[in-house]
């Protein structure tokens, strides 16, 4: 053979090992694309945690405040009740009315803690949720990076190992949309 036919052989099987390889960069970059969209929608989730959280706290700090305002009200009738009162029927109006503000508050506060119960419940949801996403991110991400070494080594094991963290990033990825 001739140096002619030897560079051109060469470069020939340059140029067929790249097209091999097209697939694998073909889904290097799919995976990045996932990689990106998770990282995106755990972030995002992990948000929605911290504002359900704040939510929560903000209806604890409510039935905290309705839970001293009765406590107050209960007090104050305690006191009233042991003093000797001049007038009788104004203390029997404050008290009447008094009970009536306790059967109101007795509702309220069964209420506002089922509502912050039920914002916590929502804060744990977006958490397990974000966890799903992030363990997605995790294995793209060493999906992305085992199918890379392909187009080092040239071994399309690499490729293969790379699909079954992408994989596994996919389906935890996904589990985040369950209810």
């Amino acid at each position: 053979m001739e140096g002619d036919e030897v560079g051109e052989l060469k470069e020939q099987a340059e140029k067929g090992g790249e097209s091999a390889l097209r697939p694998v960069a073909f889904t290097m970059s799919v995976l990045a694309v996932l990689v990106a969209v998770s990282t995106v929608l755990g972030h995002r989730t992990h948000t929605e945690a911290v504002l359900y959280q704040n939510k929560a706290t903000d209806q604890w700090n409510e039935y905290q405040a309705k839970k001293n305002r009765s406590d107050n009200t209960r007090h104050s009738d305690e006191v009233l009740s042991i003093m000797v009162v001049t007038d009788k029927d104004k203390a029997a109006k404050i008290l009447k009315d008094d009970a009536d503000h306790q059967a109101k508050w007795t509702d309220d506060l069964k209420e506002a803690e089922a509502k912050a119960r039920e914002l916590e419940e929502d804060v744990e949801k977006a958490e397990v949720r974000a966890n799903h996403f992030d363990l997605g991110e995790a294995m793209l991400e060493i999906g992305l990076v085992v199918t890379s070494v392909t187009l080092l080594t040239r071994s399309k094991i690499y490729w293969y190992v790379g699909f079954v963290f992408a994989l596994a990033g996919i389906v935890s990825a996904s589990l985040a949309f369950l209810p």
